[in-house]
């Protein structure tokens, strides 16, 4: 019996879109990136800038924070760009692995700034669970790949990609327009810091979820 190939009109349709679609929403992202970079360094390393004065005594972690940070940033959008990975796989595996090491030498600095900083529990307790949910994500995506299960470690990576975006999201939301009159900042900055990552990631497990379910036949991936 012979076999249908042919594609129905919609789901060319979708490919199609899809195609324009993600190529536009990483340059999208990219360009945001560049902008929270600028306004990071414009913060703490323009000649006006008044914020070092806050980490006198730190600076050392504030800047090992901000410049492993930005080589993340850097680094991690290449990762997902299926063309490169093809044509380049042993430059997407060492870049993979700057990203980690950036990662890791990101967290070192965010637990010396939280254990350092004075500011209300909440807020250090919120800082430290945005680390620890990048190190879990990292460790799954990481021991993913090892175990050559390229499916897991390509979702566990997005997933990481996501809680890594997390600096701009929370920036974004707290210069938001009327967003610093809604509560002190005591009770502002952790609800921000906590939806900055719990929320994308819920967002990404939902329109997985969703994907599934229209897609009749096949079965769910393990994670």
């Amino acid at each position: 019996m012979a076999v249908s190939t042919v594609v129905p009109p919609h789901r060319r349709r979708s490919t199609a879109a899809t195609r324009l679609l993600r190529p536009a929403a990483w340059a999208c992202a990219l360009a945001i990136t560049a902008c929270f970079l600028y306004g990071v360094w414009h913060d703490y390393a323009a000649p006006d800038s008044v914020a070092p004065g806050m980490y006198a005594t730190r600076r050392a972690w504030l800047w090992l924070h901000l410049g492993a940070g930005a080589a993340m940033l850097l680094l991690g959008p290449w990762q997902f760009v299926a063309c490169l990975r093809r044509a380049m796989p042993g430059v997407h595996r060492w870049t993979g692995r700057l990203y980690l090491v950036a990662g890791l030498l990101v967290s070192l600095a965010a637990a010396g700034l939280v254990a350092t900083s004075p500011a209300p529990a909440g807020i250090r307790l919120a800082f430290a669970a945005t680390g620890l949910a990048w190190l879990v994500t990292a460790a799954f995506g990481y021991t993913s790949i090892r175990h050559g299960q390229v499916d897991a470690h390509r979702r566990w990576m997005l997933r990481n990609y996501l809680v890594t975006l997390s600096p701009i999201a929370f920036r974004l939301a707290l210069h938001a327009p009327g967003v610093a009159a809604v509560a002190p900042p005591p009770v502002l900055i952790p609800v921000l810091l906590w939806s900055s990552w719990a929320l994308p990631l819920l967002l990404y497990e939902t329109g997985r979820g969703l994907g599934e379910l229209r897609a009749p036949g096949t079965r769910p991936a393990a994670v």
